[in-house]
């Protein structure tokens, strides 16, 4: 993995709490961390945001509760299996 260096501003007591999880020695990893969960989190939202709508359900109507709770368990299953 290839590293590069940055210069963040961040507020003094946000350093601190990242100090007393982290460990002065822990800065870069915990805040790399940080940032690579975040980007996964808005990368999948992006993907959610560009994929509605494009599934139209069987019968072209919503499911009702009953058939959402069906679908999950069957993929539930399926990942047990």
């Amino acid at each position: 993995m290839t590293l590069t260096r940055t210069n963040l501003t961040l507020p003094v007591d946000l350093m601190r709490q990242v100090d007393e999880l982290a460990g002065p020695r822990g800065r870069s990893r915990y805040v790399a961390d940080a940032v690579a969960q975040r980007v996964k989190r808005d990368r999948l939202g992006r993907a959610i945001e560009a994929s509605f709508g494009s599934l139209v359900p069987p019968g072209g109507r919503p499911m009702t509760r009953a058939e959402v709770s069906a679908w999950v368990e069957e993929l539930r299953s399926e990942e047990s299996d």
